[in-house]
C-alpha cells in the first residue's frame, strides 16, 4: 500500500520555485529519507505533506487521499514533528500531552504509557520551559503518536541531541516501522539515514538528483576502501618514496603507527599492498564500503551536511 503518493508536485512562493517538479512514494512500514542541505525546498515539501501548505501544481496523496489545508480528517492520521519544538513552556510535560489528548479524544491512559515509554514519567511532572533539548523532543515525538497515527513525518528528529535521546528515538522509529506504519524523514544525519531508512532522496535546488535503498546508492557513486595498519620499520624517508608510489585516498599517523586508505577497485591494489609491506609490517587490513556521506558529496557535489 502506498501511504504518500506525490506527483509532479511543485511549490512556488512569487517568483520562486521551492519545489520542482518532483514525483516520489512511500509505502507501509518503510523509513524514508529526505536528504538536502538546508534551503533545497525539503521543508516547503513537508508543508504540503502536512497540509500546512497547498501545492502550486501536482498531487499529494496521503494514505489514498488528496492533502489539503481543507482535509482535516486524513491530517488527524499523521503524526507529525516539525524542527521547532512547539509546546506551551508553563505547562509541565503531562499537561501538555493531556491537552491534546483531550482535543483529540484520547484516553488518559495513553499519556501515562508514552511518557514512560519516552522516559519522562517522573521529569514529564516539570514545567516544559525548565526541559533539555533532548526531553523536548521526546515529548514532541509523544504528542505526535498520541492519535496511534499510520505516518509519521519528523523534520530533523534527533538534531543537536544527547546520545540516550538519539538512541530512543531511534529505536522507536524502527519498532513503529516494523508494526507496519510508516516514517518520513528529513535528516542531516547521513550515518542516521543510513541506519534507518530502507530507501533515500536526495534534494537540490527543488529537484529529487538521487533516490534508492541506501546500499544500492552506495554501490553506484561510492567507493569501497582498503585500510591497512602498520607499524613502520623503514626510516620515514623510504617510507615517504613508497607512499608517492602508492598515492593512498588518505594516511593518518601516530609515531610508528600508521593507517593508509585504498581504492580497493584499484587494479595494482596487490603490488601497492607489496610496497607497504616492504616499509613497514602489517598489523590489520579492513575494506571499508562507501557511505552515504560520499554519494552526498558525488550527487551534490559539495562537502556539506
Amino acid at each position: 500500500m502506498k501511504v504518500i503518493e506525490v506527483q509532479n508536485l511543485t511549490k512556488r512562493y512569487g517568483a520562486f520555485t521551492a519545489v520542482d517538479n518532483i514525483s516520489f512514494s512511500v509505502t507501509a512500514g518503510e523509513v524514508f529519507g529526505f536528504l538536502g542541505p538546508n534551503g533545497v525546498g525539503k521543508t516547503s515539501t513537508i508543508r504540503v505533506l502536512t497540509g500546512l501548505s497547498r501545492a502550486t501544481e501536482g498531487s499529494c496523496r496521503i494514505l489514498g487521499e488528496e492533502m489539503t489545508p481543507d482535509n482535516k480528517g486524513i491530517r488527524g492520521r499523521v503524526g507529525v514533528v516539525f524542527e521547532e519544538p512547539n509546546l506551551y513552556a508553563r505547562l509541565s510535560g503531562k499537561e501538555n500531552l493531556q491537552f491534546f489528548a483531550a482535543m483529540y479524544g484520547v484516553k488518559k491512559q495513553r499519556v501515562v504509557d508514552l511518557l514512560e515509554e519516552f522516559r519522562l514519567s517522573e521529569t514529564g511532572k516539570k514545567p516544559v520551559a525548565n526541559f533539555s533539548k533532548g526531553m523536548k523532543q521526546r515529548l514532541l515525538i509523544c504528542r505526535a503518536l498520541l492519535g496511534d497515527p499510520d505516518l509519521l513525518i519528523l523534520d530533523e528528529p534527533t538534531s543537536g541531541l544527547d546520545l540516550a535521546s538519539v538512541e530512543l528515538i531511534r529505536g522507536h522509529i524502527q519498532a513503529f516501522a516494523k508494526s507496519g506504519k510508516t516514517v518520513f524523514m528529513s535528516t542531516h544525519s547521513l550515518e542516521e539515514a543510513d541506519e534507518l531508512c530502507g530507501r533515500v532522496a536526495f534534494m537540490n535546488h527543488g529537484r529529487i538528483i538521487a533516490e534508492g535503498d541506501p546500499a544500492a546508492l552506495k554501490l553506484r557513486y561510492g567507493k569501497e576502501y582498503v585500510q591497512l595498519d602498520l607499524f613502520l620499520t623503514a626510516s620515514m624517508e623510504e617510507f615517504m618514496d613508497v607512499i608517492d608510489t602508492v598515492r593512498p585516498v588518505k594516511m593518518e599517523q601516530d609515531g610508528k603507527f600508521i593507517s593508509v586508505q585504498m581504492d580497493l577497485t584499484h587494479e595494482t591494489l596487490g603490488h601497492e599492498i607489496d610496497r607497504l609491506r616492504s616499509v613497514g609490517r602489517i598489523v590489520r587490513v579492513h575494506s571499508q564500503e562507501a557511505s552515504l556521506r560520499e554519494v552526498f558529496k558525488e550527487v551534490l557535489g559539495v562537502e556539506r551536511m
